[in-house]
């Protein structure tokens, strides 16, 4: 357990006008805080009603307090939270209040940071929180609460406790080379270490899941003017988001939308027309749409279906990302929904004007995404626990090809890097600058 020196005090519910606000204070002066605010202390986990008074013993509110000792308590502290009224000259005059009596305003996630120190949950689990709070659906909900539960956290750990059984055969081989015993030779250990990589795909499997459930992918709708992009983004959203007309570059900017496929959030943007112009505000759209399409995860390139080549297609090539092409406007051809692969490219037609083929479509970008139906335990997890898990694999990957020639000193450093990657997704092992990266992006308050 730490000990903080001082106390923090926040808002923890959203900013603005409301029917309640909740007012949260953790650290050492707790108790002399509640005393002056409510002439009491309250009795721990035992809801008190009260007035929260000024300096001068006159009523700024009056409300619910709530008491929690240290350690038990979200921060591990002495915490005290005051249920008032939702007002916002309210809620800051109750905030100076507590000010004035030695607290200071709380960082972003500074409380769950305290927990985390505190040893009242994991990075992991820390980490979750902030990834419930923001969840956009229900799966990535549900996702978010199984790793708050510790459903991620305990996985991680059967993998650092499997690495480390390795590295007790491995440091006994090391110290015991004199001797006629060959610890690396027994089947077991072989067997351990398929064990463990076996175990390691499915952890890593879940957690791609996890974090296409929560981060999603962008996906950028290119191509020339007048081929029905803006009407794509209308049908693939369900509203009238992008204005259509048939006068070409009438998209000059990007728009954005959000949606699910079964969960999973993508995030569409509608480019202007790649073509030659002269009009400056166009070719400002035109140069935002090359940025857009060389940062996006996957690039639907769409073109009239009679149409076979257009002059702008090599600048969406080019890029980095995978590429579809979407034949659009069937029905003035006419043709039927479909999906071939035409010179290693995915083609698929279909006409947004009349919802024919969107099915198709949203199917192949939950493909390209690797997106599958969620199991139910699948848990959330984030872009750096999947580097993590990667950088581990890798580590493992290399000690299994040391332990055919067992040049010892390799083979554990190998295997104590794997247990290094493992434990900075629990924060067992984290610097101080990924902890603030990781609290900073908190709201105030948790």
């Amino acid at each position: 357990m730490t000990t903080a020196t001082e106390t923090i005090v926040a808002l923890a519910t959203p900013p603005g006008r409301g029917g309640v606000a909740i007012i949260r204070v953790s650290g050492p002066d707790v108790l002399f805080i509640a005393k002056n605010i409510l002439e009491k202390i309250p009795t721990p986990r035992k809801i008190l009603f009260s007035a929260f008074l000024d300096e001068h013993k006159n009523p700024l509110d009056e409300g619910l307090a709530l008491f929690f000792k240290g350690p038990n308590s979200f921060t591990g502290e002495d915490v005290l939270e005051l249920h008032g009224h939702g007002g916002p000259a309210v809620v800051d005059s109750i905030i100076r209040r507590v000010v004035g009596l030695g607290a200071r305003i709380a960082r972003p996630g500074e409380f769950s940071e305290r927990a985390f120190l505190n040893n009242k949950m994991d990075l992991a689990q820390a980490e979750a929180i902030a990834d419930l709070i923001h969840a956009s659906s229900e799966q990535a909900a549900r996702a978010s609460i199984r790793s708050l539960q510790g459903e991620f956290s305990e996985k991680i750990n059967e993998l650092v406790e499997a690495v480390i059984r390795l590295r007790m055969y491995v440091e006994a081989a090391i110290d015991f080379t004199e001797e006629e015993i060959d610890f690396l030779s027994h089947k077991e250990v072989q067997q351990d270490f398929d064990g463990l990589l076996t175990k390691l795909e499915n952890v890593l499997s879940s957690a791609t899941q996890g974090s296409l459930l929560r981060d999603g992918i962008t996906v950028v709708i290119a191509g020339e003017p007048n081929v029905g992009k803006s009407s794509l983004l209308n049908r693939l959203s369900g509203k009238q988001t992008a204005i259509v007309t048939d006068i070409p570059g009438t998209t000059r900017d990007i728009l954005r939308e959000h949606i699910h496929i079964d969960g999973m959030p993508v995030h569409f943007i509608d480019t202007a027309g790649l073509r030659d112009s002269m009009d400056p505000v166009e070719q400002e759209g035109i140069r935002r749409a090359h940025h857009e399409i060389a940062a996006a995860d996957l690039v639907l390139c769409v073109i009239n279906a009679e149409d076979t080549i257009f002059p702008a297609q090599d600048v969406i090539f080019k890029n980095k990302a995978p590429v579809v092409i979407i034949r659009n406007k069937i029905d003035l051809v006419p043709e039927t929904p479909a999906i071939t692969e035409e010179n290693d490219r995915t083609v698929i037609s279909l006409s947004a004007k009349k919802d024919m083929g969107i099915d198709l479509l949203k199917n192949h970008i939950k493909h390209c995404a690797g997106f599958k139906d969620i199991p139910e335990g699948t848990f959330s997890a984030r872009r750096r626990h999947l580097e993590a898990l990667n950088l581990a694999k890798r580590f493992l990957l290399s000690a299994q090809k040391q332990l055919a020639s067992f040049t010892g000193e390799l083979l554990a450093e190998d295997l104590r890097q794997a247990q290094l990657a493992l434990s900075e997704i629990t924060g067992e092992f984290t610097s101080d600058d990924l902890l603030g990266r990781i609290f900073g992006s908190f709201c105030i308050g948790k």
